[in-house]
């Protein structure tokens, strides 16, 4: 078997301890020496790591590729960004399992949709749908693609709940029936290898209807629970929220409740917000958590280190739902360019909008911020741009709703309105990132395609916070990346420079690696032949990412292998 020699770096080795000097063997898929001064063997494929870090693969805690895997496959750009094991699943949402009735299986399309701004178009035709339950999905995942990273998923409880109840699932509470239907479908996911399950108490749609999720009474979720709590390295995984309704610390205090008696690993996404605004929810939900995790619970909060991007698109958004604009939301649903058109020259919802942004909104929200959103990418030119929307109304003497309608108008209505970051608590954060029982590296990818959440965007990490302004030590930050992260999902078998252990390794200088600037790619399929786009990013770059001793990425470039594999606790504890 042939082998690579990753010689002369500074390996870091995943556990946060010291960094050191030390040269990297690596056979098969499978790194076996991790010493100084080892000798090249004759044959031996020798990369030069010299001024670089040597480091363990980066885990890409928190993504939505469930669906966009099937046409995008190369996950663009993460190669270039470290990333050797994606999760999926996450927010109640996944592919499977889904109802033999057609229009529900169809409403979970919809709303995977929606929620996480991926077109429905490729979503119906660009995967085989050969699947019923999570069991049958799994087998057409790892017979049917190759992608350049390794894949774990949960299974969604939003998912479960639609296959369980059909339509009633947005109505109503599950009968005792029910309930145990939607048991049985996480037991064939927990045996099949899925991570656990996730679920979601945050969403509405876009008609203001609560997900199907927030729903479900404390029998449904004890029951599914305890399914969960059969299976040992398993996690639950609840979003809560704590950017709208700010209901996240009754959800908290009702899942610590529900966990009375159980051995079970619980993941918050969203637990310990970093947000200024959302400090008011912080300031209960911290010590909330802190308590629980003292009393013995198995709760990992998840935080972000990377403020979300805001983009407005009315091509495909769902920040003007979430935003309790429901008035603007009209037109990202309104199906051609001429009737969006319509809607932004139409007085009587010109009138309509104004109300909206006055009386509606969050106070946090993009359109109650009109001097943090900027004009910035136009589709025609026209411009003006690179000023914000409140200094155009002020130019124009609009209500700044009528005067993102008319610049809307004038650039076309694939053009976008970003909004400046939301100022972040740095300090909290930096205290999230060295606490043993937290999950970081969130990043959405490749949700909100045309917002940008996700591919690139974790390089931050070591980028702001480790090189230029020194606030964590590399060790800190690759730790975090990856040890933490492989021992929150029980992937024992990752996350660690250490012989015997995969081979997923990335190599990069320090001084070389950014976040690059972000810039739309007419790639994405719209399920009629054409393409849509989306937003991405040029590689950091990285100068080496290797998965299973396969290098992904090198000497600049994406190197066209897919050698990624599903992974899942319950499979590499039995190997």
């Amino acid at each position: 078997m042939n082998t690579i020699l990753i010689k002369g770096g500074t390996v870091v080795d995943g556990s946060g301890a010291p960094a050191f000097a030390a040269d990297v063997r690596v056979q098969g898929k499978t790194i076996v020496e991790v010493a100084p001064g080892l000798a090249p063997r004759e044959d031996e494929r020798v990369i030069d790591a010299k001024g670089c870090y040597v480091t363990p693969g980066f885990i890409e805690s928190h993504t939505h590729f469930d669906a966009t895997m099937w046409w995008q496959a190369d996950l663009d750009p993460l190669p270039g960004y470290g990333a050797t094991t994606v999760v999926m699943g996450n927010c109640g949402f996944s592919a499977a399992p889904i109802s033999n009735d057609p229009e529900v299986a169809h409403e979970m399309i919809k709303i995977f949709s929606f929620f996480e701004d991926i077109p429905e178009g490729p979503f119906q035709k660009n995967l085989p749908w050969d699947w019923r339950k999570w069991s049958e999905y799994q087998r057409s995942m790892t017979t049917r693609l190759k992608m350049p990273a390794n894949y774990g998923s949960f299974v969604g409880h939003i998912a479960i709940r639609l296959a369980a109840m059909g339509m009633d699932a947005w109505s109503r509470a599950a009968t005792p029936a029910e309930i145990e239907h939607m048991a049985e479908l996480l037991e064939d996911a927990m045996q099949a290898g899925a991570l656990g399950m996730s679920s979601n108490l945050l969403d509405h749609d876009g008609q203001d209807r609560p997900i199907p999720t927030l729903l479900a009474d404390d029998a449904e979720f004890d029951a599914l629970m305890a399914v969960l709590d059969r299976h040992p390295g398993c996690t639950l995984q609840v979003i809560v929220d704590t950017f709208m309704r700010m209901s996240a610390p009754a959800s908290v205090e009702r899942i610590v409740r529900l966990l009375q008696g159980k051995k079970l690993r619980v993941q918050i996404a969203g637990g310990i917000p970093t947000l200024e605004f959302q400090k008011p929810a912080l300031d209960i939900l911290k010590p909330l958590i802190e308590r629980a995790q003292a009393d013995g619970h198995d709760i990992w909060p998840g935080f972000a280190h990377v403020s979300p991007t805001n983009t407005l698109s009315l091509t495909r958004s769902l920040i003007f739902a979430q935003s309790n604009d429901y008035v603007w939301h009209e037109v990202v649903l309104a199906e051609t360019e001429e009737a969006k058109l319509a809607l932004l020259n139409d007085p009587l919802w010109r009138a309509r909008a104004r109300e909206s942004w006055d009386t509606k909104v969050w106070p946090h929200a993009p359109m109650a911020n009109p001097q943090r959103l900027h004009l910035r990418n136009s589709d025609n030119g026209m411009g003006p741009i690179n000023l914000t929307l409140q200094d155009y109304a002020d130019r124009r003497g609009l209500h700044t709703s009528d005067a993102m309608a008319e610049w809307i108008i004038a650039n076309g209505v694939r053009s976008t309105v970003h909004m400046a970051p939301f100022p972040m608590l740095e300090d909290l954060t930096i205290e999230l990132l060295r606490h043993p029982q937290t999950v970081g590296n969130i990043s959405d990818a490749p949700a909100h395609g045309q917002m940008f959440c996700g591919g690139g965007e974790n390089i931050l990490l070591l980028t702001k916070f480790c090189r230029d302004e020194g606030r964590v030590t590399i060790e800190e930050a690759i730790h975090a990346m990856t040890g933490k992260l492989a021992r929150h999902f029980n992937l024992s078998d990752r996350g660690a420079i250490r012989p015997g252990l995969r081979a997923d390794i990335v190599v990069f200088d320090l001084a070389e690696i950014q976040r690059r600037e972000e810039y739309k790619r007419f790639d994405v399929p719209n399920g009629d032949f054409g393409v849509t786009w989306r937003y991405t990013r040029d590689a950091a770059p990285m100068r080496l990412t290797m998965v299973n001793g396969m290098p992904t990425f090198f000497e600049g470039r994406f190197t066209g292998a897919m050698p990624g594999e599903f992974v899942s606790p319950r499979a590499e504890s039995a190997a």
